[in-house]
């Protein structure tokens, strides 16, 4: 096992350095001041822009055109108007969203639903269970799909029971029971690559600035990404998933 994680790891690095190499020097030095790039857009004057993500939050970085410098912040035009704002959100939106899809989850409805929302959930987690229960009209209409995405934080066997859940047979089955109140079984020795997705699951999580249980990512009617942290209320469960 010990083989397998120095492997993935250098592995890691080695993907790393070269997503690092292809980006100018001004960029690559703001990433090694902790900025996460996250993509790249046409900016005015001849500037590039970068959309990036700076201690969980959301920043704009402009390149000059001779590439030499950066400048991070918003930019703004005669009128005090930031530039192409709604670009620039959905930017972000696009990159965020595209690294949830990324993620190790697990589906939980109809995959032609019209409406996916990605959760991150504790399997010791009562306020997950309550989303899940909450959730179920949507779900069996076909309206929705939920992708949870299992990490272990708020107690000592919770990590070992969503290892038991990414690594089970049929994870939506075992998730399904788990969440109507079957507790899952923990595996305490779960396999190399289910601890690799749990930890890769976690550091999502903190990167997209949620730490708390359960933590619900969808997408507005213009396409750009919202959070919301803990069981929605009754009342707001449709802004979250849509007319019942």
């Amino acid at each position: 096992m010990r083989t397998v994680l120095i492997a993935a790891a250098l592995g890691l690095i080695a993907h790393t350095a070269r997503a690092s190499a292809s980006l100018p020097p001004p960029i690559q030095a703001l990433e090694q001041q902790g900025y996460e790039i996250l993509s790249r857009f046409d900016a005015p004057a001849g500037m590039t822009g970068y959309a990036a993500l700076y201690l969980g939050r959301p920043q704009t970085l402009y390149l000059t055109p001779d590439g030499r410098q950066a400048i991070a912040g918003a930019m703004t035009d005669a009128n005090g108007e930031r530039w192409n704002q709604a670009g620039v959100d959905l930017q972000f939106s696009d990159a965020m969203w595209a690294q949830l899809r990324g993620s190790a989850w697990i589906a939980d409805g109809r995959a032609d639903a019209p409406r996916t929302i990605y959760v991150f959930t504790d399997p010791n987690c009562p306020y997950c269970k309550r989303f899940w229960r909450d959730a179920r009209p949507w779900v069996r209409a076909g309206k929705v799909q939920l992708r949870h995405i299992p990490l272990g934080i708020l107690q000592a066997d919770s990590r070992s029971k969503a290892a038991a859940m990414l690594a089970d047979a049929d994870p939506a089955a075992a998730l399904a029971r788990h969440e109507s109140g079957e507790d899952v079984q923990p595996l305490l020795r779960p396999p190399a690559t289910v601890d690799a997705k749990l930890d890769a699951n976690h550091r999502l999580m903190e990167r997209l600035g949620a730490f708390s249980t359960p933590a619900i990512f969808y997408r507005d009617a213009n396409g750009e990404l919202k959070k919301t942290q803990g069981a929605p209320s009754a009342a707001s469960l449709e802004k979250v998933l849509g007319p019942r």
